[in-house]
């Protein structure tokens, strides 16, 4: 399984990660003042990665983090959301029905919607699935030119993370963002400041799915319940409006023969 390794004592906030991701998809690769003001972290439909300062003088890549075992794709109804055996966090716009749920789900509230579209779909970094079945890295990654953005299979990047930490004691905090919290994720960190600001919980964190996903899989079923029980409903007060008419007819018609 692939994963990416940030090192955000590397970062210098050039974002050119950003803007390797911008042009492979589409958007704009640098915000407006207002936009600054108006989107919370810089992520939005058209711009799937962000630069932000977590501390001072520091700064690291935030975009999805391709959870182990993801909430999104638990809470996705219709499989839109995947999860691929080599690590990225694949999205389907063909078989999506717009529910949301996804957004609801996600720990680091990552996939973002299209609300100025007609017909608008969800989006959110997909860790170039594509280059990496042709052997390539991730634009992020070969943008970077910090090295600041490690591409390679999770084991071997957890192991180097934990070696860097081991021989940098004073330079890196003895933990790496993504080893276990939410059930793991295929993107990490290494620092030597608090993440908290890009969402990562102060404690352990249990995977979601496994405490969500058994009422995800129920939700269809809750669901015809309650619209059966509405259909119902309705039947019955349709049924004592039209009892209650005949019954006034009935009346009528007694009174009219006294």
């Amino acid at each position: 399984m692939y994963g990416i390794l940030i090192d955000v004592t590397k970062c210098t906030a050039c974002e050119k990660c950003v803007g390797a991701c911008v042009e492979r998809g589409g958007g704009d690769k640098w915000l407006a003042e207002h936009d600054r003001a108006t989107l919370r972290d810089g992520l939005s439909a058209t711009r799937k990665s962000t630069v932000l300062q977590v501390g001072d003088g520091r700064f690291a890549r935030k975009a999805c983090m391709h959870c182990l075992e993801p909430s999104c794709v638990s809470a996705c109804l219709v499989g839109g959301l995947t999860k691929a055996p080599d690590g990225p966090v694949i999205y389907d716009r063909d078989k999506c029905i717009g529910c949301r749920y996804c957004m609801l789900a996600c720990p680091f509230h990552i996939p973002r919607y299209e609300w100025d579209k007609t017909i608008p779909y969800v989006a959110k970094c997909d860790m170039c699935f594509d280059r990496i079945e042709q052997n390539q890295k991730p634009a992020c990654v070969e943008a970077c030119p910090e090295g600041a953005l490690e591409f390679g299979h999770r084991s071997t990047l957890l192991r180097k993370a934990h070696a860097l930490i081991k021989s940098h004691p004073e330079r890196y905090k003895n933990h790496v963002w993504g080893e276990h919290e939410f059930g793991g994720t295929s993107v990490m960190y290494v620092a030597d400041v608090d993440l908290a600001s890009l969402g990562w919980p102060e404690g352990a964190a249990a995977a979601i799915p496994s405490l969500t996903e058994a009422l995800i899989h129920k939700t269809p079923f809750i669901g015809l319940g309650v619209a059966a029980g509405l259909i119902g409903l309705n039947w019955i007060v349709k049924r004592r409006i039209e009892l209650m008419g005949k019954d006034q007819e009935r009346r009528g018609t007694e009174d009219h023969h006294e």
